[in-house]
């Protein structure tokens, strides 16, 4: 499982002009699954996600989490994460999880998600999203289960 994670001010996604999910301070995730990705991988990066202190507290260091900051997140699922472009110039995806797999655990993240007592939106599987953020620091991260897990 690979996350791009974006401390945001704001974001939303929409599908075909529709606003689909919103949220205000928080993080933006871009979730991409692999074909080896499991439910206990979700739940390792859910804890990591929920428990990481990357917000700025009374003295300006990064020492708060989401839920000290009352953030809110949304994730949006993005399978081209795994994208393999070693040879050529048009990227392979192989590695990437199935559909019916990949949508399972972005559901399952979602869900996971939502049981540290955060508000959660998120995208439309295997739609054509638009996405808008207001990139806050900016702070962003790349988590890997591969070195996470």
């Amino acid at each position: 499982m690979k996350i791009v994670l974006q401390r945001v001010a704001h974001a939303k996604v929409t599908v075909d002009g529709q606003q689909i999910g919103a949220i205000g301070k928080g993080f933006l995730l871009l979730l991409g699954v692999s074909d080896t990705d499991t439910e206990a991988i979700a739940d390792k990066m859910a804890d990591k996600i929920c428990k990481l202190r990357i917000f700025a507290d009374e003295n300006g260091k990064t020492n708060l989490s989401l839920a000290d900051v009352g953030g809110e997140i949304l994730v949006v699922s993005q399978f081209t994460l795994y994208a393999d472009c070693k040879k050529g110039n048009r990227p392979s995806f192989t590695k990437a999880g199935g559909p019916q797999l990949a949508n399972s655990l972005y559901e399952y993240m979602v869900e996971r998600l939502k049981t540290y007592g955060n508000q959660v939106e998120h995208g439309s599987f295997g739609a054509d999203m638009k996405v808008e953020l207001l990139n806050d620091g900016p702070f962003t991260l790349v988590l890997d289960s591969d070195e996470i897990c």
